[in-house]
């Protein structure tokens, strides 16, 4: 039984891997996609986890489908669907390993899943419900997402929520839709440019207040790169600055940042209101190192760290919300 069930993408990320013998660029093919990602971080500290969603029953998905599985994530809501192929994603890096994307989607499996195609019997004894912006971006996967969401929210599952804003996806102005996603959210992880984006607020500390009481979360998390990142709950905004690392490649830090943040709001046992300024700073740490340390490989599902390696980097002995540590 699942403990975190998240619905979205599943893809393949070809990220640089220098140049071929006459000069051409070459690509490695790492597993990817947000939702899956964040599922990724969570298994490898020891969550129960299941995905929905749906790829290609080709080359690309029936692997993915294996790597979900050796990483510990529940694939019974995985469908691979004969008719639409697994979405591709071309990842670029500049010299500081920050990306930009160009994406295979025009026939993409993940963007046509039907909302009857949703297993909701995965939502049994789940505590976390998670999904992203990108399964908005098209029907009917939009409209599935947003039935799972309500669902979920309607049970009473914590219902987190990432933008996880990319241009190229969307056709027309993608900020309202992106809004319809927030207000079924209590957890909301934004990017600074998604902030500015959704609340209109240039600052960010104004840009969490907006959203929070206009959209309804009650825990607003935006990640600022490697500027750190910040979270509000109620009147209380708190910051954190960015871990210094060799980073290689940022594919899959906010999606790190935000199950790390899961997962110590998991262990602690609280709810959301029951957290203190202290508690907040600790998700803040937690999750920033565990965004930090998924910079130092390529790719990003197999690249997330281990607790070992996130207590080690947080220099504070073992994680406070680890069981069994006061």
């Amino acid at each position: 039984m699942a403990e975190v069930v998240a619905l979205g993408e599943v893809l393949v990320d070809f990220t640089p891997a220098g140049s071929s013998a006459a000069g051409n660029p070459l690509f490695e093919r790492n597993p990817g996609g947000a939702p899956a990602n964040v599922l990724s971080l969570l298994a490898k500290l020891g969550v129960g986890t299941a995905f929905i969603g749906k790829a290609g029953d080709d080359l690309f998905g029936r692997g993915l489908k294996a790597v979900l599985e050796k990483v510990g994530i529940g694939t019974d809501g995985l469908i691979l669907s004969k008719r639409y192929n697994t979405t591709l994603s071309f990842v670029e890096l500049d010299g500081a390993g920050e990306r930009s994307f160009g994406f295979v989607r025009r026939f993409g499996a993940d963007k046509m899943l039907e909302p009857s195609e949703v297993d909701y019997s995965l939502l049994d004894g789940a505590r976390v419900f998670h999904f992203g912006g990108v399964s908005l971006t098209d029907e009917p996967a939009r409209s599935a997402t947003l039935a799972a969401a309500r669902e979920a929210k309607r049970r009473g599952l914590l219902v987190s929520y990432d933008p996880n804003f990319r241009a190229p996806l969307w056709h027309g102005d993608a900020a309202d839709v992106l809004r319809e996603g927030a207000r079924l959210a209590d957890v909301l992880k934004v990017s600074d440019e998604e902030c500015r984006m959704l609340s209109g607020k240039d600052d960010c500390a104004e840009g969490t207040e907006y959203l929070s009481r206009t959209f309804g979360p009650s825990l607003v998390f935006v990640t600022f790169g490697p500027k750190g990142a910040a979270c509000r709950l109620g009147g209380e905004y708190r910051t954190q600055p960015a871990f210094r690392v060799r980073t290689v490649d940022t594919t899959g830090a906010g999606d790190a940042f935000l199950g790390g943040a899961l997962y110590c709001l998991l262990r602690s046992g609280k709810k959301l209101s029951e957290l203190s300024a202290d508690d907040l700073d600790r998700l803040l740490r937690f999750g920033s190192a565990a965004g930090a340390l998924v910079t130092e490989k390529k790719g990003a599902i197999l690249s997330m760290p281990g607790l070992a390696e996130i207590e080690r980097l947080l220099g504070r002995g073992r994680c406070p919300f680890r069981p069994g540590v006061k």
